[in-house]
């Protein structure tokens, strides 16, 4: 028999008496772990502990919660002109969250989430849908009443987006909007290279302002976004197989596939992951196929394969491996 799912109502009635408990002071050991056990649960819950807690902060009492205290009976008054910036909930697990309160009558400015070097973060969205983030990535993440929209402002996102029939997804990334409904796909934009499009599942719709019209991008397909977007060049959408898509996607798990590439665009992809970076002495060296799954946290471990693969020498100088051909 499966358990009942939970009411909106009954998760709200939940996150307000949490939201109580917490601005009373510490939680107890005991009381922490039911606290994130409860968090782990229903996606849902994030949110709901997130308006909870904006809601109390629109009562002159927030610094003296008790046990009694409704937030309900202050979302019918009078909208505020401005929120005082209190600590919001602390980020539990793997994710965060970030919370929709259009609909409690005010917004908040766009929520900026950064990854650093070698760092892969998943978020989780008011709504459900997620966000993950792979190294060097940064996101603007607006939701309001009419659309939910994040901003890409460079390296690489994974989005699984949850349907919503009031509120239209919208991916932005360098004058180019990508709009979802129901679907899972990812965003590149990395120096010096194109916008790259893979979508997995489900279908995307790209707008720009110099396209004629918008380009449908159904699932398993690729599209590449020249760097002049416009009638004159029209981005192709490129059909992909599902092992092509799990490689583009290994980042995800923390590893690095290759099926093929040059061993300097190896070591090149490697250098997002790490302080670690693969020097090739050797040209024809470089030009060397290599094909596997590797480790993204481990460049050391990845030369020493290559090094008994093509019979190299490796050598490392601080944070540089130095890979060359043995000497006669």
């Amino acid at each position: 028999m499966t358990a009942e799912r939970e009411t909106s109502r009954s998760i709200d009635d939940t996150a307000a008496d949490w939201i109580a408990r917490l601005d009373r002071g510490p939680l107890s050991e005991e009381e922490n772990q039911a606290f994130e056990a409860w968090l782990r649960g229903d996606p849902r819950r994030r949110g709901a502990l997130l308006r909870a807690d904006a809601v109390a902060m629109l009562s002159e009492s927030a610094q003296a919660l008790g046990p009694q205290f409704d937030p309900r009976q202050f979302a019918a008054g009078e909208k505020p002109r401005g929120v005082s910036r209190r600590k919001l909930i602390a980020v539990i697990g793997t994710g965060g969250t970030i919370a929709a309160l259009a609909g409690l009558g005010f917004s908040l400015p766009a929520a900026a989430i950064t990854t650093g070097l070698g760092e892969v973060r998943l978020v989780t969205l008011d709504d459900g849908s997620t966000v993950m983030l792979n190294t060097q990535t940064s996101v603007k993440v607006h939701y309001g009443a009419s659309e939910r929209r994040v901003e890409l402002l460079y390296g690489e996102a994974f989005f699984t987006i949850l349907q919503d029939a009031r509120r239209p997804f919208f991916v932005e990334v360098t004058g180019a909007r990508l709009r979802a409904s129901q679907a899972n796909f990812r965003v590149r934009k990395l120096a010096g290279k194109p916008i790259d499009v893979l979508v997995d599942q489900g279908d995307l719709e790209l707008r720009a302002a110099r396209l004629p019209a918008p380009l449908a991008i159904p699932a398993s397909s690729r599209v590449i976004l020249p760097p002049n977007l416009g009638p004159a060049a029209l981005p192709a959408t490129q059909p992909i197989a599902p092992d092509l898509v799990s490689r583009e996607l290994a980042w995800r798990e923390g590893k690095i596939a290759f099926e093929g590439e040059p061993l300097d665009q190896a070591a090149a992809a490697f250098a997002r992951y790490s302080r670690t970076r693969i020097e090739i002495r050797d040209a024809e060296l470089a030009r060397e196929p290599v094909a596997g799954l590797f480790s993204a946290s481990d460049p050391v471990g990845f030369s020493r394969a290559v090094a008994r693969l093509f019979d190299a020498e490796i050598e490392q100088r601080g944070d540089v491996v130095v890979l060359s051909r043995r000497q006669p």
